[in-house]
């Protein structure tokens, strides 16, 4: 499995909505802040998309799709001079929610998708993607598209199985704007995210996925990459924003996080399968990246993903 497949693995989708609204005239909707992903596909009508703390506002055309993954307040309008109606007022008199046969027909047809992220770590995939990502090109807006659809009729007609096909198309969605945002080179800063182009860095991150447990060294590391150790160890912080000594702590502290949580697996045998020759200094690392002792973690009540709206 290559890395961001694994990384993605963590993250299991779920609390799903998906609902919609049309407009004959000119709207404005104001939408609260959020928790999890959004996801939107324009399929009549062109507005405008304004994020706060985003700068300009992001023109948008039918067939547009776009994803939110940072759950900053946000606004869709028609005309960036009307005042906006909160979207809970529009809720509350039944005018958003399922989409219906006339929504579909109207001149301006919003459809959204909203999915939490149960995994307790989601965080290190929605921090390396930026506020909006903007998918205008005709072939992959389609495909999200068709993923949208069917997770609007997999919630709106409840059948057997239907939960697991929508928990595999929010993954399809957000693996794929992922793939988007990465091959339109629209990455910047540091982040592991950005690691993935790189003909070098991705072949010692996925060394460090495929085999977390080994004993790498950077010297070890910087051969994978075909680089000096010095040019790597600098490469990797300039790329990824953290050492590669960080990196793969990290990535072996998710790992073993999911595991406390999956079964009552014994804390001293998942530090050595993972390298930690200690159960004490695999301990202190774990409570330095997680932030709680191992034993402590594996105790705490499972949790399920918040609520999330139609819209």
């Amino acid at each position: 499995m290559d890395p961001l497949s694994q990384v993605l693995s963590l993250l299991k989708p779920s609390s799903y909505a998906a609902g919609g609204f049309g407009a004959e005239g000119d709207f404005a909707v104001r939408f609260p802040r959020h928790d999890g992903i959004k996801c939107y596909a324009i399929l009549a009508g062109e507005g405008w998309l304004v994020v706060e703390g985003t700068g300009a506002p992001v023109a948008l055309r039918a067939g547009d799709c776009f994803l939110l993954p940072r759950g900053l307040p946000f606004c869709l309008t028609t005309d960036l001079a009307l005042r906006p109606i909160d979207f809970e007022v529009l809720r509350a008199r039944g005018r958003v929610g399922a989409v219906t046969k006339e929504a579909r027909g109207a001149t301006r047809f919003v459809a959204g998708g909203h999915f939490a992220l149960a995994g307790s770590h989601a965080n290190l995939v929605l921090d390396a993607l930026p506020p909006i990502v903007h998918i205008r090109a005709e072939a992959d807006r389609a495909q999200m598209r068709w993923a949208l659809d069917r997770m609007h009729e997999e919630l709106s007609d409840p059948r057997p199985g239907g939960s697991l096909i929508v928990q595999q198309l929010a993954t399809t969605m957000l693996v794929q704007a992922l793939r988007l945002h990465l091959a339109e080179g629209a990455h910047r800063g540091a982040s592991w995210l950005a690691a993935l182009t790189d003909p070098q860095l991705s072949g010692a991150i996925a060394a460090m996925h495929d085999e977390p447990g080994h004993p790498w060294t950077l010297e070890k590391l910087a051969r994978r990459a075909g680089m000096s150790r010095t040019v790597f160890a600098l490469r990797f912080k300039e790329v990824v924003g953290e050492t590669a000594t960080e990196y793969l702590t990290r990535w072996r502290m998710l790992l073993a996080a999911e595991r406390l949580a999956a079964d009552d697996e014994p804390v001293a045998a998942i530090a050595s399968t993972l390298g930690y020759e200690s159960e004490s200094s695999f301990g202190k690392a774990f409570r330095r990246v997680i932030e709680h002792p191992p034993r402590q973690f594996a105790r705490r009540p499972g949790r399920s993903g918040g609520g999330a709206s139609p819209l």
